[in-house]
């Protein structure tokens, strides 16, 4: 299989900015046995910006573009530099792709990263995917890793992409607030009633939220890729996700 993960920054860091040092070292080993085991690998990755925060001792997320943009400039060395180390242990080489709206949306520069990844992983290298947030603007940037994460899923033509986020999938209701909110296994098809089920944006240090998602399973399965949610505190459950067991909310293909 091709697989594409995404991992937000909640799963990466501490509420602080600082790396969560315990999640990173487990999700990167689990993806190295995954992809032992003849999987293809292509991670997307949120956390520079999180992690610039953290590195620059920070109060909080900048709220001004040059602010954002200098944190994920120094943030993004940060990431980079632990995923290379970690992944380095286990004998796999990383490659870093940093995107914009503008190389997904240009039919030139798509095609240049589509035979770039397709390049690395026949170099069975593992891919790892970030929005150029360093000098990315508001005019030309993606947005937010879940919609680059469908974006990378298609383009790479996966057989599945999963969200790694801070909650376990999609509910009935917000599970914060309504103690009956029921986690929804499977999604057939992302209906106007599914869309209306998300919340608001996710953590602090992130970008993403539960809408976020639901517009990226739209654009994942209409390509024929399937999709899930599942909650990243725990990477094992790539296992459970992989072999087909109940984990997350799996969001199946279009015909």
């Amino acid at each position: 299989m091709r697989i594409v993960v995404k991992v937000g920054t909640s799963t990466l860091a501490h509420s602080t900015g600082r790396m969560n040092i315990r999640h990173v070292e487990e999700l990167v080993k689990v993806l190295s046995d995954i992809k032992n085991a003849g999987h293809e690998v292509i991670l997307v990755s949120s956390g520079a910006i999180g992690m610039g925060v953290g590195k620059l001792n920070l109060p909080g997320r900048p709220a001004d573009m040059p602010g954002k943009q200098a944190a994920a400039a120094v943030g993004q060395c940060e990431l980079m530099y632990t995923y290379d180390r970690l992944f380095t242990q286990y004998d796999h080489t990383v490659a870093q792709i940093l995107l914009t709206g503008e190389d997904v949306e240009h039919p030139d520069r798509r095609a240049n990263f589509q035979n770039t990844l397709r390049r690395l992983l026949e170099l069975r290298a593992l891919p790892i995917v970030n929005e150029n947030d360093t000098v990315a603007t508001a005019e030309i940037a993606v947005g937010d890793n879940d919609t680059l994460g469908a974006i990378v899923a298609c383009a790479a033509e996966a057989d599945l992409l999963v969200l790694l986020s801070d909650i376990e999938g999609l509910y009935t209701a917000d599970p914060h607030k309504d103690p009956d909110a029921r986690l929804i296994p499977i999604v057939e098809a992302v209906t106007p009633e599914i869309e209306a089920l998300a919340g608001g944006t996710g953590s602090g240090l992130g970008t993403g939220g539960m809408a976020t998602k639901l517009r990226a399973a739209k654009t994942a399965t209409a390509h024929g890729v399937e999709m899930v949610i599942a909650d990243g505190s725990d990477p094992t459950v790539l296992y459970d996700i992989l072999f087909h067991k109940s984990a997350g909310t799996r969001f199946l293909a279009q015909p």
